[in-house]
């Protein structure tokens, strides 16, 4: 495959999103933001529906927050065919309505059957929602723009994670210490309480939903069809003349030397497999850098620091303040010190923490020495792995092919989450909490190495240039 090699940024392409790019991108990334709270909200009405529906079995509870996974790869493989074939709109248009009704799905479900179904359609939602709103956002976003603009979508995640954990909090009424699984069931938490908390994401769905029927198709997705036209159209509307002649342009030279072309033929290619793999490794580290636990068993791991329930609840929004706040941290940083340099910050300083929260938990410490540092752990990610992975993958793979190879590595990334989700439990009973982190350090160590080592930077340069550089 022969590309014009195009130097520098194109002629005429605005260095700054306008408000028109910023309000599709905003609109988009509901779909994060119902992602972060569908996937959190099962944090803190665990111990609810499991006394509700009488779950005592380790590996009941681990199938209770894990199953949600198995429609994230379903959501996730799909999301790829749904975006190439019909176009980005329609395929978030789908997720949001996914959204909407799994939501009230699974606050009426009549038994932990039911339960587990619903949550699974939720998960299809949230695979789908996890590649398509930074697909998206990467694609209709202006280069000098596009890692803030992605990292709005990581923003969103992290809001909807901090309302899942203020809502759970606000909605879970006092439990008494030492309270016995059937008293939990027969309380207002155990009957009523824990429905609201999954019934409050279909506020937002209907949200996203209403907002992606104005959403404009994305410009690379329609010149990928042939619609140059309809292509300039939405660059018009969102940059100006100008910004679409030029954009116009480079994508016109880029889509040039290899029209029309399947994954497979992609993939042919030495170096788009390179970078599928590179990929691939991004999404699985994310997921196996191990913060996931902290949100999904929260009651356990603040309760081997010496937390009660009350306190874990709030302590769990502590986390979720910290969360937000970081992430706001990268969306400031991301395009000054770029996408590589924070990835590999992310590594260190989690394989850092980890070590510290494994000793302290093997030395049996409790109290706000570990909430400090389960706290630093997730600032630290916020700011580094949890947007920058999303920012990296979005930009990374080749135009012709970019829907499918977004859908394989969000597939990869959900495949990673189920295993760290559903392992948790039984390497906390098997070999301690301590033991436990330090495995996920010494992940972040690996993952530091494997950055350094096939990680260029990609910070400042279109889509198009960055298909170039891999050759």
């Amino acid at each position: 495959m022969h590309m014009v090699d195009l130097g520098g940024p194109a002629v005429g392409a605005p260095t700054k999103a306008t408000g028109a790019v910023w309000l599709a991108a905003a609109v988009s990334a509901l779909g994060g933001l119902l992602f972060g709270y569908d996937w959190v909200v099962i944090g803190g009405a665990k111990p609810f529906y499991e006394a509700s529906f009488g779950l005592v079995a380790p590996t009941q509870q681990a199938w209770a927050v894990s199953c949600a996974l198995i429609g994230c790869l379903v959501g996730a493989m799909a999301s790829g065919a749904l975006a190439d074939r019909w176009g980005r709109k329609p395929a978030l248009l789908v997720a949001a309505l996914i959204f909407a009704v799994s939501s009230i799905g699974t606050a009426l479900a009549g038994g932990f059957g039911a339960f587990v179904a619903w949550r699974i359609a939720g998960g299809v939602a949230i695979g789908m929602a996890s590649g398509l709103s930074p697909l998206y956002i990467a694609e209709i976003a202006p280069a000098a723009s596009r890692g803030r603009l992605v990292c709005l979508n990581q923003i969103a995640i992290v809001l909807g994670l901090l309302a899942a954990q203020i809502v759970n909090w606000l909605i879970a009424r006092p439990v008494a210490p030492g309270a016995a699984l059937a008293e939990i069931a027969a309380s207002w938490n155990g009957t009523a309480g824990w429905r609201w908390m999954f019934a409050a994401a279909a506020v937002p769905a209907l949200g996203f939903t209403l907002g992606a029927l104005f959403l404009p198709e994305s410009p690379r997705w329609l010149a990928l069809q042939g619609r140059w036209d309809d292509a300039a159209k939405v660059l018009r509307k969102l940059g100006g003349e100008a910004h679409a002649e030029a954009a116009l342009d480079e994508i016109r030279r880029a889509l040039d030397a290899a029209p029309g072309r399947s994954l497979a033929a992609v993939l042919a290619e030495p170096r788009f497999r390179r970078v599928l793999a590179i990929g691939v490794m991004l999404a699985v580290l994310q997921q196996w850098g191990g913060i996931n636990v902290i949100f999904n068993y929260a009651e356990e791991i603040f309760a081997g620091a010496g937390y009660a329930v009350s306190d874990t609840l709030f302590n769990i929004v502590i986390t979720g303040v910290v969360n937000c706040v970081f992430t706001f941290v990268a969306m400031a940083t991301v395009e000054r010190l770029g996408r590589r340099r924070l990835l590999l910050i992310g590594c260190a300083g989690l394989a850092l923490i980890y070590a510290l929260v494994g000793a302290g938990y093997l030395a049996g410490v409790q109290g706000w020495p570990l909430l400090l540092l389960v706290v630093a752990a997730i600032a630290t990610y916020a700011m580094t792995l949890a947007p920058v992975t999303w920012v990296a993958l979005s930009e990374i793979f080749p135009g012709e092919a970019r829907g499918a190879s977004m859908a394989i590595a969000t597939t990869a990334l959900w495949a990673a989450c189920f295993l760290l989700t559903y392992t948790f439990p039984l390497l906390n009973t098997w070999a301690g909490t301590g033991v436990t982190f330090w495995i996920y350090g010494a992940i972040c160590a690996a993952g530091f190495i494997a950055i350094f080592r096939t990680l260029p930077e990609t910070k400042g340069k279109s889509l198009e240039q960055i298909e170039e550089d891999w050759r």
